[in-house]
């Protein structure tokens, strides 16, 4: 997953790895407004925005532990995402619900950066700039991994995305993904 940042759209291409680690042949395009008061999000299958995959939606305008639901074209629902804002003070976590399937927790994988992100954003002029060091999200069904968000590059925002098991529906991790970056300011 790519970010190109404009003035007043975030927009993300979502590659399938070609194999060698590369990305590899485009399977989803996203632009997210900024500044929107409830967030609404359509993932498209080409640039040309044709074809939509999914798209999600904040249930609410404003809200610390906002629920996202995610959902097909006809509007069916794929599952529900939503932050856990008390377990999120010191790491950011979020939890998937697919239809059908356990929940996913979707939590940093290192407390250490985790804790020291929170201090560079907190510091005077400091936390204007980007956090030069890399995060990772890890999505953990009951004790096992299912999946993780990897980011890749220092200052520009490259992910890799990772679906371990199957049975997670690819857009609704998509979703998630996106809003890793998107919804946190990352």
């Amino acid at each position: 997953m790519h970010q190109k940042i404009t003035m007043m759209v975030n927009r993300y291409r979502i590659f399938a790895d070609d194999g060698a680690g590369a990305p590899g042949p485009l399977v989803a395009f996203v632009e997210q407004k900024r500044m929107s008061f409830k967030e609404h999000v359509t993932l498209y299958a080409d640039e040309d925005k044709r074809s939509v995959l999914a798209a999600f939606q904040a249930r609410k305008v404003i809200d610390l532990a906002s629920a996202y639901d995610v959902t097909t074209p006809e509007g069916s629902s794929v599952g529900v995402f939503g932050k856990r804002f008390g377990k999120s003070l010191l790491r950011s976590t979020w939890q998937l619900e697919q239809p059908g399937q356990r929940p996913v927790t979707v939590h940093e994988r290192s407390m250490g950066i985790a804790v020291f992100r929170r201090v560079w954003g907190a510091l005077p002029w400091v936390g204007d700039l980007p956090f030069p060091w890399r995060y990772h999200f890890d999505f953990v069904q009951d004790t096992g991994a299912v999946g993780a968000v990897d980011k890749k590059t220092r200052f520009r925002d490259h992910y890799l995305v990772r679906i371990d098991d199957p049975a997670l529906d690819r857009r609704l991790v998509l979703a998630q993904a996106i809003a890793l970056d998107a919804l946190q300011s990352r």
